[in-house]
């Protein structure tokens, strides 16, 4: 079954805006990550798609800077997005 919508006096800038919106309000859950935002590296091994023994191999040969409170583990979200991108950079690089 097809919906048809008719739409009467609006301009193709309105409704470029309109639908602009709507994905905006949908996508907001999605990136809503805080620039301060700690994560653990439980956390990062599953964003990745890695083993957490391989987010503390990045750790060690300094390809994801990390720090510690107590005896715990974090990664800032700023971080981990910048050492994300030099790694995307790197590859076309090449």
């Amino acid at each position: 079954m097809t919906k048809i919508i008719q739409l009467q006096n609006v301009s193709k800038t309105e409704l470029f805006e309109h639908i602009e919106k709507i994905i905006d309000k949908k996508l907001e859950p999605l990136t809503s990550h805080t620039k301060n935002e700690k994560l653990s590296i439980q956390e990062v091994s599953d964003e990745l798609g890695v083993t957490e023994l391989t987010v503390h191999n990045y750790i060690k040969r300094g390809n994801l800077p990390a720090f510690k409170i107590g005896r715990r583990i974090f990664i800032k979200r700023v971080d981990l997005d910048e050492a994300l991108r030099e790694v995307k950079s790197l590859k076309y690089k090449r």
